[in-house]
C-alpha cells in the first residue's frame, strides 16, 4: 500500500471537527483508493505529503444545456458522435457526470432527444463523462419569468401534458429523467409534482413567481431544489423574502447556483453559501457554444451572442454561459475564501442531491486515484488537476 498523507477532504460542513481534519489515503497496487483514514490531531503520518491539498471526486453538473455546437433539445441520432465528443471534453474538464438539460421545446423534439440520450447512455465507456437522467427545464414555467425559454412551447401543468412528454420514459437519477424544473404556484402543478415524485424524479422550483408561502408549500410537497437561485424568480427582499428564504429555512433543499459572477453578483453568491453551505450546488448552465469560440452562434432559430463566457440573445436577455463547471468552483472559492465549500458544491453536494448519502471518505473508496481531483491554492487562486502519485513515489 502506498500512502498519501496530510490530505484534506473537500466537504461543505460547518462542523469544525471535520473541517479541520487531515487524512491519509491508501493506494493499492491497482492504483485505487483502498483506505481513507483520519490522522489524529497533533500526530504525523508517513507517506507522500500533500501539504493540505484537497481531494474530491470529479464534478457532477445538474444543469448543462449542450456544448460543441449541440443543443440537447435538438439532438437526433446523427448527433451521437458529436455528443460523445462533448462527453469526452467534459471528462477532460473534470466532470464525471451530467444531467443533460432540455429547455422548453416541442413535444416531438423533446421525445426524440430523450431517445438519443438513452442510446448514448448505453454506449458509455470509461474515462468519458456519464449521462445521468435528463433535467427537463420546462414547459410548466411562469410566462412572466420564462427568461430565454420560448413562449410558444410553454404550457399549463397537467397530468395529460406530463404523460404526453414522458410516456415510455423512466424516472430516476440513472434512468431517463432525473430532474424537472417547474413553477409550483401554477394551477395544476401540485398534481404534476406528486406524479413526478412517484416516478422518482426530483422536482425543482424555477422560472417561477412563487412567494415565500407558495414556495414553503411546494417544499412541503416534495420539491427538493431551486433552479439557478436568484435568476427567474422573486428576489430576496426584507419585506418579501421569496422562495430563496423559504428554501434556506427549510433546509435540505438544493440551491442551484451559476457561479460566473454575472448571473449572481459575487457578494450574493457568497452570502447564499454562508447561509446554507450544505445546500449550494454549483451548476454550469452551459449552452451549445461551450467548447467553441466567442462570437455569434445559433440557438434553435435564434442568434446567441457569446462574450467573456456569457451568452445573451440579441435583445440582451441573459441565456447562459460557456464556462466549464469547475471554473465556477474557482471563482466562488476566490470570492469566499472557502475553497472546501466551493469544491464540495460541484463535486459532493450534487451527489447528495441525487441520493448518494454515504460520507465522502466512503464515496472515495474503490475509485481509481486518477479518477479523482487534487485541488491546491497558489498565486493564481484555486487550481485542480487529476490526482496522481508523484513520479518519485509512483
Amino acid at each position: 500500500m502506498h500512502w498519501l498523507s496530510n490530505v484534506r477532504l473537500a466537504e461543505a460542513t460547518v462542523c469544525s471537527h471535520r473541517a479541520g481534519r487531515r487524512w491519509r489515503i491508501g493506494i493499492d497496487g491497482e492504483e485505487r483508493i483502498a483506505a481513507v483514514e483520519p490522522i489524529p490531531a497533533g500526530s504525523t503520518a508517513a507517506g507522500e505529503d500533500w501539504q493540505g491539498d484537497w481531494l474530491s471526486p470529479p464534478g457532477v453538473d445538474l444543469q448543462i444545456n449542450g456544448g460543441l455546437g449541440l443543443a440537447f433539445p435538438e439532438l437526433t441520432a446523427a448527433d451521437l458522435p458529436q455528443l460523445e465528443a462533448l462527453l469526452d471534453l467534459l471528462w477532460r474538464d473534470g466532470v464525471e457526470a451530467i444531467c443533460p438539460t432540455l429547455v422548453t421545446c416541442g413535444v416531438g423534439p423533446l421525445r426524440e432527444a430523450l431517445t438519443v440520450l438513452a442510446e448514448a447512455r448505453q454506449r458509455h465507456r470509461p474515462q468519458r463523462c456519464r449521462l445521468l437522467g435528463a433535467h427537463l427545464e420546462g414547459p410548466f414555467l411562469a410566462p412572466e419569468r420564462r427568461g430565454a425559454h420560448p413562449l410558444a412551447h410553454l404550457c399549463p401543468p397537467g397530468l395529460a401534458a406530463l404523460e404526453e412528454r414522458l410516456a415510455g420514459f423512466q424516472g430516476g437519477p440513472e434512468a431517463d429523467i432525473a430532474l424537472m424544473t417547474l413553477a409550483p404556484e401554477l394551477e395544476g402543478a401540485s398534481e404534476v409534482i406528486a406524479a413526478l415524485r412517484q416516478r422518482g424524479v426530483l422536482v425543482s422550483l424555477g422560472h417561477s413567481t412563487a412567494t415565500e408561502g407558495e414556495a414553503e408549500q411546494a417544499f412541503a410537497a416534495g420539491v427538493g431544489m431551486v433552479t439557478h437561485a436568484f435568476n427567474a424568480m422573486a428576489p430576496l427582499q426584507h419585506r418579501a423574502p421569496g422562495p430563496l428564504a423559504a428554501a434556506v429555512l427549510k433546509g435540505g433543499v438544493a440551491l442551484g447556483l451559476i457561479a460566473d459572477g454575472v448571473h449572481v453578483a459575487p457578494s450574493m453568491a457568497v452570502l447564499l453559501q454562508r447561509l446554507a453551505p450544505e445546500q449550494v450546488v454549483i451548476v454550469s448552465d452551459a449552452l451549445a457554444p461551450y467548447g467553441l469560440g466567442e462570437g455569434a452562434h445559433r440557438w434553435d432559430e435564434r442568434l446567441l451572442i457569446v462574450q467573456d463566457g456569457s451568452c445573451r440573445l440579441e435583445d440582451g436577455t441573459l441565456a447562459g454561459v460557456t464556462l466549464p463547471l469547475l471554473e465556477g468552483v474557482r471563482r466562488l472559492a476566490g470570492w469566499s475564501g472557502r475553497p472546501a465549500w466551493a469544491i464540495a458544491a460541484a463535486t459532493l453536494v450534487p451527489r447528495r442531491v441525487l441520493g448518494q448519502r454515504a460520507p465522502l471518505e466512503r464515496l472515495l473508496l474503490g475509485r481509481p486515484l486518477a479518477h479523482t481531483l487534487r485541488w491546491s491554492e497558489g498565486p493564481q487562486g484555486l487550481q485542480w488537476q487529476r490526482a496522481a502519485r508523484t513520479a518519485a513515489t509512483a
